[in-house]
């Protein structure tokens, strides 16, 4: 490409940017973002493979290679906060996944505007309900003792009457099923919003060929979905191993270490409590 060429081009992205610098302007609180929270960040990995003096920094610190990561895969809690993380990730993806889908496809079908707006309104609330206030009510309608609901699975004999649904055997249940019940109605939105953009002439040619409500949902409902619901599956994929700290660390006890301890949890006890910063480093 000839100089005059490469001049011109140059000459008109240059002011094709400041044509359009108002768009730039606005991106740039997210660029910042980026470099402030995901790029600058990556600098500080470099604590993993050394042995972190506070006084000298991480440069003038010890290089110690993969020793940390040793330390981890040989150690006693490595195999137990992978497979929690897994477990709370996966059950709360098989379980929480399809429950919006559900929930909207039935949504859809009541034809009581008013009834349906308030079981919408209803099913939405929990999502803005705080971590720490939705732990506290878990805690109060949980509670061994006096508990609403833990004593009324015990009267319907569910489960025994010393059970502690905080413990070991019942902490996995409990904070899959707290959080399908507090995320479900808000992850019904966007499937109920793809529902609304489907074309009132395809359930009149149903119901000119005698389809009724379940053949509706099967042959136009639901392939109305599939993209969306692809998209998201792909998405929710690639969180698997990101449980959450807030939450299961405010349920956290002694009685449930064993099911609760995951590989956020574990970095903030190493890393934050123990002041092992480069073996926490290395766990994150």
């Amino acid at each position: 490409m000839s100089k005059p060429k490469q001049k011109t081009i140059n000459h008109k992205k240059q002011k094709s940017i400041w044509k359009n610098w108002r768009l730039y302007v606005m991106c740039l609180p997210a660029v910042l973002f980026f470099l402030l929270f995901a790029y600058k960040p990556m600098y500080g990995i470099l604590i993993a493979f050394k042995k972190y003096n506070m006084r000298v920094g991480i440069m003038g610190s010890e290089w110690i290679g993969l020793d940390n990561f040793k330390r981890l895969f040989s150690s006693y809690w490595f195999p137990i906060i992978l497979k929690n993380t897994l477990t709370l990730s996966l059950l709360s993806l098989i379980l929480g996944f399809p429950l919006p889908i559900i929930l909207a496809l039935l949504l859809n079908e009541v034809s009581n505007g008013h009834f349906r707006k308030t079981f919408q309104t209803v099913s939405y609330a929990p999502h803005f309900i705080s971590t720490v206030v939705m732990v506290s009510i878990l805690n109060i309608m949980l509670a061994s003792k006096g508990g609403v609901i833990s004593e009324a699975m015990k009267a319907i004999h569910l489960i025994p009457q010393k059970a502690n649904l905080f413990s070991n055997d019942y902490f996995v249940w409990v904070y899959v099923f707290s959080g399908v019940w507090q995320s479900m109605g808000w992850n019904s939105i966007i499937y109920i919003a793809a529902l609304s953009s489907v074309d009132t002439q395809l359930y009149d040619a149903c119901k000119i060929d005698g389809a009724n409500r379940w053949q509706t949902i099967v042959h136009i409902d639901f392939p109305a979905l599939i993209p969306t619901i692809v998209i998201l599956l792909i998405m929710n994929m690639g969180g698997i191993l990101n449980v959450g700290f807030d939450k299961i660390y405010l349920m956290q006890n002694t009685l449930n270490k064993k099911t609760s301890e995951v590989i956020s949890t574990y970095v903030y006890t190493v890393g934050i409590k123990s002041s092992q910063f480069s073996f926490g480093s290395a766990v994150g």
